[in-house]
């Protein structure tokens, strides 16, 4: 059945049923691109995912680049704002610890897209790599220069500021990439109900602990 629904759009923009239709394309190509891949995905798997014919997802996207390429905006956008929502007159742990702990939902509210950015990078970022070396680069830059100002007044221990993001990506993003290996290790306590705290509370310690200032 093709849950594909129209209406004329007004003054020939995108309706609100085309909206929400997009949006289910999109979210129905994360799940599809964030298992196969985007080699391994077609137009196929992606519109019986979405509960749409594939000529009516064509009139939506041309080409499953269009799709991968608006999936991977789209998540970047997501994942990225609370890093520009740092703020220097900020109190350095606590904006800090509100980025670690987004990210840390992100992982387990939105596994998917974590693991599309991954296997992106994975791939040598062939749709992204320009976007890497720019937009990416100049807000690490810039939020690495607020963090280099709290170590400068004795706010944060003395840290390199660029590791210490990475640090936040690796550590948050790995429960959500590499959900098999910590399930064969913990096996079902990830399923408990308290995990997702005590995996929170677990690394918070861990970073925020290892950038606090010195006595």
């Amino acid at each position: 059945m093709d849950a594909r629904v129209d209406e004329e759009p007004a003054g020939g923009g995108q309706t609100r049923i085309q909206a929400i239709n997009r949006e289910i394309i999109l979210q129905a190509a994360l799940e599809v691109f964030s298992v196969h891949g985007f080699r391994g995905s077609t137009l196929d798997q992606i519109a019986t995912k979405a509960g749409l014919s594939k000529p009516n997802l064509l009139y939506y996207f041309r080409r499953k680049q269009d799709i991968y390429e608006a999936v991977l905006r789209d998540t970047l956008a997501l994942w990225l704002e609370p890093l520009a929502a740092i703020r220097a007159d900020g109190e350095p742990i606590e904006e800090l610890r509100r980025y670690i702990t987004f990210k840390l939902r992100m992982s387990q509210e939105q596994p998917q897209a974590s693991r599309l950015f991954a296997n992106e990078i994975l791939a040598g970022a062939p749709v992204i790599r320009g976007f890497l070396a720019t937009d990416l680069r100049t807000l690490v830059e810039e939020k690495a220069g607020v963090i280099r100002g709290w170590v400068s007044d004795g706010r944060l221990a003395p840290i390199d500021p660029v590791h210490l993001i990475f640090a936040i990506w690796a550590t948050t993003q790995h429960y959500a990439d590499f959900d098999v290996q910590v399930r064969a290790i913990l096996g079902e306590q990830v399923d408990g109900r308290g995990f997702p705290e005590q995996a929170a509370q677990a690394v918070l310690s861990i970073i925020l602990n290892g950038v606090r200032p010195r006595a």
